[in-house]
């Protein structure tokens, strides 16, 4: 039995696809019968949950430093997988989705969501306004999902009739699960509420469930982003306003008062607040009500640090810190794996750092850039076994590495390709404008980009709105033009 399967399972899910020549068809009937029927089979909604700690050295007998994780049949998993691919095509063509919400959704991803909203607080803090942003965290929110309110939301707020919502009603009743620590298995208890966590339906059924959220806050006229169960908040900050925080207080009154209705409740512990000034540290009002105490000079939102000053050197002092960490742990193994295997543990170790949300180092100081560079170069030695002294740009071009620098050049054209292409989140298309000139030029047919006026050089030109537009049409003409993804990805990399 490996690890990653269910302890239920009569296969192991390997030797599942092995066989699946075989038994593909038995099991083809067995699902079309249950959509067909509006009936999910108990076995499929028995689950067993074993507790992991969240990070190596957490005390173990707290059992909040423990997550749970919910393993369920492989079957019921291809069963799920059906309907969620279904559920989310009906979805999308009907627009029931919020816009502003970044989590399980194709096309989306943490960057997008960080790209938006650090977007917007740039350009309102080079138009000379501070803003405040506001972090919230819903405490175990996957578990705490009333059924009978995730089912009127599919009724209702979705359209799902007839034979269809009997098989989300029959999907969420009658599940139990039991706990598996080890040798020891605990008896079966039921699970009245909830989405099932590890299951494929749960992350959509919870983005369906948390649907009212994103009117309540615009009634307020607040910008925000969710990603699954974490809301970013922010405002810009009119120094000539008497209550500059009325809106948001209001707004936050509004959500506590909507989560309570629905079983859900803010984790005040990880609630944090950061105020961002026109040229540094914003000046906080002189009351905050209750967010008083939760305002910090640093807070990290979605894995990356964001400091007041919005220079990222606490975020790129964590990235070196770690990934120097890994290199050191990759050098005591490098003489047991082959130099092909241990290319790709660097890139899985240390590369996904440096690239994780890099859109967000454009513009930093040349001094931050050299140390994530001295990151990646450190792990070109590595792999290569450079000496110190020898020079590193011969190296790194023969490994195909582009520095980091251009791995973020990379990236923003990158967004700025699926952005043209329909091919990003409808909240990033909107960001940018194609050029059009007055008369009939050459220019009007060179796919170029409008680049907007920019007041500061380290806030508005960092902005993606400003920088994007900017890197694109430096870019040939050949490359600007790209039909493909794939295509464009191979022009720029020559």
């Amino acid at each position: 039995q490996i690890k990653s399967g269910s302890p239920s399972d009569v296969l192991p899910p390997y030797f599942f696809k092995e066989v699946w020549g075989t038994i593909g068809p038995y099991i083809q009937r067995l699902i079309n019968s249950s959509l067909t029927l509006g009936h999910v089979p108990v076995i499929f909604k028995q689950a067993v949950v074993q507790p992991l700690l969240k990070r190596p050295g957490l005390d173990a007998s707290l059992l909040s430093n423990f997550r749970p994780i919910s393993k369920l049949p492989f079957v019921s998993k291809i069963l799920e997988k059906e309907v969620c691919s279904q559920l989310q095509t009906f979805s999308e063509s009907q627009n029931i989705f919020e816009v502003f919400q970044s989590g399980f959704k194709a096309l989306h991803s943490t960057e997008t969501a960080l790209l938006r909203v650090f977007n917007d607080i740039l350009l309102t803090a080079d138009s000379g306004k501070s803003v405040l942003l506001v972090l919230l965290d819903l405490t175990a929110a996957f578990d705490t999902v009333d059924h009978n309110i995730l089912i009127y939301r599919l009724e209702h707020h979705v359209g799902i009739r007839g034979t269809a919502l009997e098989w989300f009603k029959s999907y969420l009743s009658d599940r139990s699960f039991s706990v598996s620590l080890g040798k020891f298995h605990s008896s079966s208890a039921p699970l009245p509420c909830g989405v099932p966590q590890g299951s494929i339906l749960g992350p959509l059924l919870f983005s369906i469930y948390l649907l009212p959220l994103g009117h309540i806050i615009k009634k307020h006229k607040v910008s925000f982003h969710c990603y699954a169960d974490d809301c970013q908040i922010y405002l810009p900050l009119k120094h000539n306003d008497l209550n500059p925080l009325r809106p948001i207080l209001e707004s936050l009154k509004d959500i506590r008062a909507w989560l309570a209705l629905n079983f859900l409740n803010f984790n005040e512990k990880k609630t944090e607040v950061i105020i961002f000034g026109q040229s540094g540290p914003g000046v906080p009002p002189s009351d905050l009500g209750p967010l008083t105490s939760c305002v910090k000079s640093i807070v990290t939102n979605l894995g990356v640090k964001f400091d007041t000053a919005l220079k990222m050197d606490k975020q790129v002092n964590t990235v070196v810190r770690k990934s120097f960490f890994q290199l050191r742990q990759l050098s005591k193994v490098k003489p047991f794996i082959s130099i092909c295997d241990l290319e790709r543990v660097l890139h899985a170790f240390v590369t996904t750092r440096l690239d994780y949300c890099n859109g967000l180092y454009i513009g930093i100081d040349q001094a931050s850039l050299s140390r994530l560079q001295m990151v990646q170069n450190a792990a070109a030695r590595l792999l290569t076994g450079t000496r110190k002294r020898e020079h590193i740009t011969p190296v790194l071009a023969s490994l195909h590495w582009l520095p980091v620098h251009f791995r973020i050049h990379f990236k923003i054209v990158l967004l700025a390709f699926k952005v043209l292409n329909g091919l990003a989140p409808s909240y990033l298309s909107g960001l940018l404008h194609r050029y059009t000139p007055q008369r009939s030029l050459r220019s009007s047919d060179q796919s170029l980009l409008a680049v907007p006026m920019s007041r500061l050089k380290h806030r508005g030109d960092r902005a993606f709105t400003v920088v994007a537009p900017k890197l694109w049409n430096k870019l040939p003409l050949h490359i600007r033009l790209a039909p493909t993804l794939e295509m464009f990805k191979s022009l720029l990399k020559t």
